[in-house]
């Protein structure tokens, strides 16, 4: 059976109020040609479809067209689980219409799927956190563990009337879950587990939402099934492997969704597999549509001569400026006409001391001071769309101040 893994597509991501959503389109319409030139059986995608709860309609078009068309009228199996980004009650709504396309669509722990003819595709044993399937000829258990919230997990151990069971740590939980679930692994099937979570070693970067609280969400690699042949996590958006000897494997993000990711190449991975057998797994390379490109200039002339020198280029652009005063406005119109896709101008201003350049709010950008100042007061995470809103605002009330001073610019 040759599987596809990947994972953290995030659709209708944004970046500091610029829709990723050309991007994207560019991405989804490679993945189909990827899935198809390589003969995939089945597509797993390890969560995180969207950025928010609530995606913008383009999004969810752009997801359901994609799955139509890699699941080739039920001919090829799709598994699709829910991130700690989705909505899992609006991930699975089109679940009934996704069956007879070989489409499953998972949201919690608790969720099973029916058995049954799934396209081509069929599931011979299902219940709470598993399926069996089988395609042409070769049977599968699949251990699927959509993002265990706590308060998922919660719903989970609730039945158990041992206070102490009740009190174990969120890894000790997952690990439980996972023990349990490996019994239906057979030697004659091929083994494989799907989870969104954060294992911990692994490594982050800016742009994913954190899981983890202090480390109390953070599960240990002891946790994962040992007897799994490939553990398809989603999660971090760095591609890396968690455990080389159990086959752990992150796929990360299809495009950088932050500067921290532009040091390395985004990925999935396709795994040939056997029963009883290791796997063979080789990366496939996604193209980077649009860089995130970090400058660092040494004045205010050479942060205008810089965007001159990268006008014909489509990047997102980070400006770091050493410079002894603040800009003008005509000098930040003159940097935004040669180089229009602008994230963020940070000027490092000279004879302030390291202290104070660390606690100035020109090292953060708006949609983080905003994101901090709404979780502080409201205790929730901020919406995608409520973002967006404040980012257009803030453009709108600093488009007019002819004296703006860069510590209230972001693109």
């Amino acid at each position: 059976m040759r599987i596809l893994h990947t994972a953290d597509w995030h659709l209708g991501k944004s970046l500091e109020g610029n829709s990723r959503l050309d991007e994207q389109e560019k991405f989804l319409e490679d993945f189909v040609n990827i899935v198809d030139e390589n003969d995939v059986d089945l597509v797993i995608i390890a969560g995180d479809i969207y950025d928010t709860g609530n995606p913008p309609a383009r999004a969810e078009k752009l997801f359901y067209s994609t799955l139509k068309k890699i699941s080739n009228g039920g001919k090829r199996a799709v598994l699709v689980i829910a991130g700690n980004h989705d909505n899992p009650e609006r991930l699975i709504a089109a679940g009934p219409l996704a069956d007879d396309h070989g489409i499953i669509l998972l949201g919690t722990p608790k969720d099973v799927a029916e058995k049954g003819h799934y396209g081509d595709l069929l599931i011979n044993d299902s219940g709470e956190g598993y399926i069996e399937i089988e395609m042409r000829g070769e049977k599968a258990v699949i251990i699927a563990l959509p993002y265990p919230s706590e308060k998922r997990l919660n719903e989970i151990f609730t039945e158990s009337t041992d206070e102490e069971e009740r009190q174990i740590s969120y890894s000790e939980k997952v690990a439980q879950i996972f023990a349990s679930l490996s019994s239906k692994y057979r030697e004659d099937t091929i083994n494989i587990a799907v989870s969104h979570l954060f294992v911990a070693g692994g490594k982050e970067s800016d742009s994913e939402r954190p899981i983890q609280l202090g480390g109390s969400m953070a599960v240990d690699v002891s946790a994962l099934p040992d007897k799994a042949q490939y553990i398809a996590l989603g999660h971090l958006h760095k591609p890396q492997i968690v455990s080389e000897r159990s086959n752990i494997y992150y796929a990360g993000s299809p495009i950088q969704y932050s500067k921290s990711e532009i040091g390395y190449s985004k990925c999935c991975f396709i795994v040939d597999i056997k029963a009883g057998q290791e796997p063979d797994i080789r990366q496939v390379l996604f193209k980077n549509y649009k860089p995130i490109e970090v400058f660092k200039c040494s004045s205010i002339e050479d942060a205008i001569e810089t965007c001159r020198q990268n006008k014909d280029r489509d990047i997102w652009a980070y400006i770091e400026i050493e410079t002894d005063r603040t800009l003008t406005q005509s000098e930040i119109k003159e940097m935004k006409e040669l180089l229009p896709d602008i994230v963020e101008i940070i000027p490092k201003i000279e004879g302030m001391d390291k202290e104070d350049e660390g606690l100035d709010m020109r090292e953060r950008s708006m949609e983080e001071l905003f994101r901090d100042f709404y979780m502080e007061k409201t205790g929730t995470e901020l919406s995608g769309e409520l973002m967006d809103l404040f980012l257009d605002i803030t453009k709108e009330e600093g488009g007019d101040d002819e004296t703006q001073d860069a510590e209230n610019i972001g693109a």
